[in-house]
């Protein structure tokens, strides 16, 4: 993908998909922002780009005060605002009856409250320089349902509304907004919430990942690194008349029924 001259502002771009995205996108000839809780994160990922490629900006997504920050330090280090990349978000599941409201607030403030933030501080400055791309990183779990994760699966469902409906009112100002879900992907949050499973399955991490991802067609998660193609078109010109796009890239899980493969995996052949 060509982005040369290009900037973006990716969040949560310390560590997984994020990081992966600041990479791919220095690589394709963009210049960016990355933002995260994390300064040595940040520093960290910072130092593997070229020092005139990045730059690094420490805050709260949920805070929108470090939100306009963020825009306006993307501003001065690069002079516009092409892409948005809000990809910060928090995982912790606990059904209904078990969730603190604390940590349903929180989920909520970060996952969604959080890309309304930075979308509000960013629209103008795209707006004024003729527009501009917004990526918002959803997940298969804003789709489909995942156990024990209400407040994770309806933050992600109210993010790829709210794309739409950014979609919908900026589309004449030439911003375009579409949203990114992935499946399963072997990010260090993923790592951690799996691992608590070794355990029960009576396996390593590895064997954890390879039970989950046994329903998956792919037979596997992915890397960050495969999000990043979908997220650098976005960002690009090859996708100039694509606004409003919910795009799975999940391995093929959401079109699996999970009785039927659970039936597979038992080794009964249908139709037979």
């Amino acid at each position: 993908m060509n982005l040369e001259r290009k900037v973006a502002l990716i969040t949560g771009g310390g560590q997984g998909i994020g990081a992966a995205v600041a990479r791919r996108f220095v690589a394709d000839g963009a210049r960016v922002c990355i933002s995260g809780r994390s300064l040595d994160k940040l520093e960290q990922v910072a130092r593997s780009l070229p020092s005139e490629r990045v730059s690094v900006c420490a805050g709260d997504v949920s805070d929108y005060g470090d939100a306009r920050r963020m825009v306006d330090q993307t501003l001065a280090f690069g002079g516009r605002i092409d892409v948005l990349v809000n990809n910060a978000g928090i995982d912790p599941g606990g059904s209904v009856a078990d969730l603190d409201p604390d940590q349903w607030r929180r989920v909520l403030e970060v996952n969604l409250t959080g890309p309304f933030l930075l979308m509000k501080a960013a629209i103008p400055p795209m707006i004024a320089a003729g527009g501009g791309s917004i990526i918002n990183m959803a997940s298969l779990g804003g789709l489909r349902c995942l156990p024990a994760m209400p407040a994770y699966a309806a933050s992600k469902a109210g993010l790829i509304m709210l794309t739409q409906q950014v979609a919908l009112d900026y589309g004449p100002h030439k911003v375009r907004c579409n949203v990114v879900c992935p499946g399963g992907t072997r990010t260090a949050m993923l790592e951690h919430s799996l691992g608590q499973l070794q355990e029960t399955l009576h396996t390593d991490v590895e064997g954890v990942f390879k039970v989950v991802s046994s329903g998956v067609p792919l037979r596997r998660f992915a890397a960050p690194e495969e999000i990043t193609g979908i997220c650098s078109f976005l960002a690009g010109e090859d996708s100039s008349f694509m606004t409003g796009a919910v795009l799975l890239i999940d391995g093929g899980s959401a079109v699996v029924d999970v009785s039927g493969a659970t039936l597979t995996q038992a080794g009964v052949q249908w139709g037979v």
